[in-house]
């Protein structure tokens, strides 16, 4: 009996000495610490247009199943992520709209998991460059799509997607990193044999 009173003294002791604090509240979320590189760029000069881009990134030719020349995907190995680019010449005024149309209804497919999408207007008169430009907010699985077009010859498509689960909020440091670099690759962007 006497050994099982100290065993229930020593229980009691390290249950009082455990309670030390008053903070009863639950620890924040830990996010890991994400290395961004160095902006650098250079030079990707594609089939009828020209860009910078990041040096981190690779530029590999589309192979899915609808591929077709002049396709690229503009990978970004550390981030798990790739902006899909896709070019058309076009020839008429009625494909042009098609391809318009096209790229608003894939914009706004995300309309289901978005908080919202802002269009952006890309007007680039030097280099006949024109386009909207569309921010998705929320958990959806591309970010950010675009697209440019001379009016009359050319029209160059570009969406970004992670091979990740959308979760807005983990990925936003390297979302907002990114979009930079976008915004580098459209303001220099020219097409060629203007």
């Amino acid at each position: 009996m006497k050994g099982s009173g100290s065993f229930s003294f020593c229980i009691l002791l390290l249950l009082l000495s455990a309670c030390g604090g008053n903070n009863y509240s639950p620890k924040p979320r830990g996010y890991f610490h994400i290395e961004l590189p160095r902006k650098t760029y250079r030079t990707f000069d594609g089939c009828a247009f020209s860009f910078e881009y990041p040096e981190y990134a690779k530029m590999l030719a589309d192979d899915g199943v609808e591929y077709q020349d002049c396709w690229y995907n503009m990978a970004f190995p550390q981030f798990n992520g790739r902006l899909h680019l896709t070019y058309y010449d076009i020839s008429s005024k009625h494909e042009f709209e098609g391809l318009v149309e096209d790229a608003r209804t894939l914009a706004f497919k995300h309309t289901v998991k978005a908080n919202a999408i802002d269009q952006k207007m890309i007007n680039y008169p030097r280099n006949k460059v024109y386009g909207i430009y569309y921010a998705i907010d929320g958990n959806t699985a591309s970010s950010v799509q675009f697209f440019l077009t001379d009016s009359a010859k050319h029209y160059f498509r570009a969406a970004l997607y992670f091979n990740e689960r959308p979760k807005y909020d983990s990925i936003a440091p390297v979302l907002d990193f990114i979009k930079r670099d976008i915004d580098k690759m459209i303001s220099t962007f020219k097409w060629k044999n203007h």
